[in-house]
């Protein structure tokens, strides 16, 4: 999802024209050490982000895919796992996050920048320059923006490029955190490369890949993030005092709490399938339409929702810290 202010923040500097915000332009390097920060920063940036959301996010897989009478809610959770495991039961399967967030990362930005270009050059601008379309009224500075639709469609189809490096990566992070065993001799897998290999083993590379589906469904609201971000980005430079990063900080994080508010019940699903047996005899959701029905079935309406708490809480300071590491982090290079 699972999506970042990292992002935002990045997207947002690279793109000022599109959005509607004066960014101030860096200093000229080389292409290779520009490269060199940007990588070095978004380390940090990913390290900052694991430490802050990935407790809550052990907390609402364990929500999403534990039975009803397991955990009365996320605080009893939060608990029962503290208790049970310690401070480290908060962070099983966070390094595949941790190193997958660097290549996805990369690849979510440079795909999301390519695709408001291509959308931009060949679609809102030809249908722009046509005599009888609305735009034809607005300055010239603003028609050669790509509009938030765009920015939309890019968000999605950057989304759905960038599960096929997420699912497994997800896959992985969600098997680990719902091993409930205290000590490593006692769970099935015992770190994320054991995890990987006994998948790939027993099933098969493809595998890994289990639940790509779901999280090309899950990613396509990617539409409502970056929609929601150029959005609120236009209306916070245009109506308040707020500096350039300030714009940055608020749009990203709101527009990330946005996203989770339209995507969170296809998350679920995703998450059950996730973690699902991979023998097809024992297999209770072959399809994710399996796994919605079951939830459905389950809890109702409700169990759609369950564990939004602690994600909703994980979305505005995880991606915020995210973006103060990436920003002072940039800033401190040379």
């Amino acid at each position: 999802m699972s999506t970042a202010v990292k992002g935002a923040a990045t997207a947002a500097a690279t793109h000022d024209e599109e959005a509607g915000v004066s960014t101030p332009k860096p200093a000229p390097q080389s292409k290779g050490f520009g490269n060199y920060r940007g990588f070095v920063a978004g380390v940090f940036s990913g390290i900052a982000k694991l430490s802050v959301g990935h407790p809550f996010d052990t907390i609402k897989v364990r929500l999403q895919t534990a039975p009803t009478s397991q955990f009365k809610g996320p605080l009893d959770c939060l608990l029962q796992t503290v208790r049970k495991e310690g401070i480290n039961g908060m962070y099983k399967g966070a390094t595949p996050p941790l190193v997958g967030w660097m290549c996805m990362d990369s690849l979510m930005l440079g795909s999301l920048t390519l695709y408001r270009r291509l959308l931009n050059e060949h679609i809102f601008q030809p249908l722009r320059a046509r005599p009888t379309h609305p735009a034809i009224y607005l300055p010239d500075s603003e028609k050669k923006k790509l509009p938030p639709l765009g920015h939309g469609m890019a968000g999605m189809l950057a989304g759905w490029t960038v599960s096929f490096i997420a699912a497994p990566i997800e896959h992985i992070k969600a098997r680990l955190q719902v091993q409930y065993q205290v000590t490593k001799h006692d769970r099935v897998y015992t770190g994320p490369i054991h995890c990987a290999s006994t998948i790939s083993r027993r099933h098969g590379i493809r595998a890994l890949w289990h639940g790509l589906s779901a999280t090309l469904l899950f990613r396509t609201f990617f539409f409502c993030w970056w929609g929601s971000y150029d959005i609120l980005t236009r209306l916070l430079s245009t109506h308040t005092q707020l500096s350039t990063p300030a714009v940055n900080f608020w749009a990203g994080g709101l527009s990330a709490q946005f996203f989770w508010l339209t995507s969170y019940p296809s998350d679920v699903i995703k998450q059950r399938i996730m973690t699902d047996s991979l023998e097809r005899e024992q297999q209770r959701f072959p399809r994710w339409r399996d796994a919605a029905g079951a939830v459905y079935r389950e809890a109702g309406w409700r169990g759609y929702w369950r564990g939004f708490v602690p994600c909703f809480l994980r979305a505005f300071p995880a991606n915020a810290v995210a973006l103060v590491a990436f920003e002072g982090i940039m800033r401190s290079l040379p």
